[in-house]
């Protein structure tokens, strides 16, 4: 039997259009003969301006079909609310669609629509459970990491929703301490969303925060992601980055430091690199070189150095930038 809508009595009464495509494309798509057929007949319900049941099935029809067509995704959403359809079942039946299209943009920007008119802070507590499953499937999804800022930021509850995103975050670094993504988020939730509770005092949150970093960098010395947090969260507070020159010192060597005769005697304000860890770590370097050019003088023969170090041997990849560092810092002498 045939599933094309040309052939059910019940879309009789709707005139399809087709597509335009000029007399002789140039480049003609070749759309399935279902996508057509669903696609002619969306376009004469758009025409009509019908919104009904059948309308939400020919949408979800499409949507399976091609995900990104985003005109079938705000037809539903005009569908739903003209319909009084029960927004948290729209979510429910979007669970499925979203798990599958999940790279796919009109997918959150449905959900945003449908929390956004519910306006319910039970619902946004249970979207944030519902994207951790998500983020199991794929960790770094970019925008199911904006969407749940999105969550955090719109509805804004501090004991329903903040509440528990930093401990989430070290979940999913305890996991993964290369999830970039969960890194940017941690930023997101400490320096760029406010001050949450308990974070009033600034400066114990940072001491906090450099601790925390300090030690996912002694885990992964050529982490980027914790170094880029580290800078960010110095540059962010207008700390001087040379307040950390003793730990940065660690991991521009060749061999980890000697820990001396006691074994058992560990600066916790500067974390020694793991065993077999990678030295010297590039990050390190251009840390510690951006840190002499900051100071000037004479330290910024030790900034040139370091990035001929690498741009010559340790990060070859970037030659071409250090070199323009290099001669940056010479026309400046």
């Amino acid at each position: 039997m045939s599933e094309l809508l040309a052939d059910d009595p019940e879309w009789a009464d709707v005139v399809p259009i087709r597509q335009y495509e000029n007399v002789n494309p140039i480049a003609p798509i070749f759309y399935s003969e279902e996508y057509k057929d669903a696609t002619d007949y969306f376009r004469g319900v758009l025409k009509t301006g019908e919104m009904s049941p059948r309308v939400l099935q020919l949408t979800e029809r499409i949507i399976r079909m091609n995900p990104a067509h985003y005109t079938a995704w705000q037809h539903r959403y005009k569908t739903v609310i003209s319909l009084k359809i029960p927004l948290e079942e729209e979510l429910e039946l979007m669970n499925e669609i979203a798990t599958t299209f999940l790279k796919t943009y009109q997918v959150w920007h449905h959900r945003r629509l449908l929390l956004t008119a519910l306006t319910s802070i039970d619902a946004a507590a249970r979207e944030l459970e519902f994207l951790k499953t998500v983020l199991r499937a794929d960790a770094k999804n970019y925008h199911t990491w904006s969407f749940r800022q999105w969550i955090l930021a719109h509805f804004n509850d501090e004991e329903r929703l903040w509440a528990g995103e930093r401990a989430y975050i070290e979940d999913l670094l305890e996991q993964d301490v290369r999830n970039n993504s969960a890194w940017h988020h941690r930023f997101f939730v400490v320096f760029s969303s406010g001050i949450r509770l308990g974070d009033e005092d600034r400066d114990q949150m940072l001491r906090r925060e450099l601790s925390f970093v300090k030690e996912k960098i002694a885990l992964a010395p050529n982490n980027p992601s914790a170094w880029n947090y580290l800078r960010g969260a110095l540059e962010h507070t207008n700390t001087p980055f040379s307040t950390l020159t003793t730990f940065v010192e660690l991991y521009t060597t060749s061999q980890p430091p000697s820990r001396g005769r006691d074994e058992d005697v560990v600066d916790l304000d500067n974390p020694p690199p793991s065993a077999g860890a990678q030295l010297p770590a590039v990050a390190a370097l251009e840390f510690l070189a951006d840190i002499y050019e900051k100071e000037g003088g004479d330290a910024s023969a030790k900034a040139v150095e370091i990035w001929k170090s690498l741009a010559n041997e340790k990060d070859v990849i970037r030659k071409k930038y250090w070199e323009y560092r290099i001669r940056d810092a010479l026309s400046k002498a």
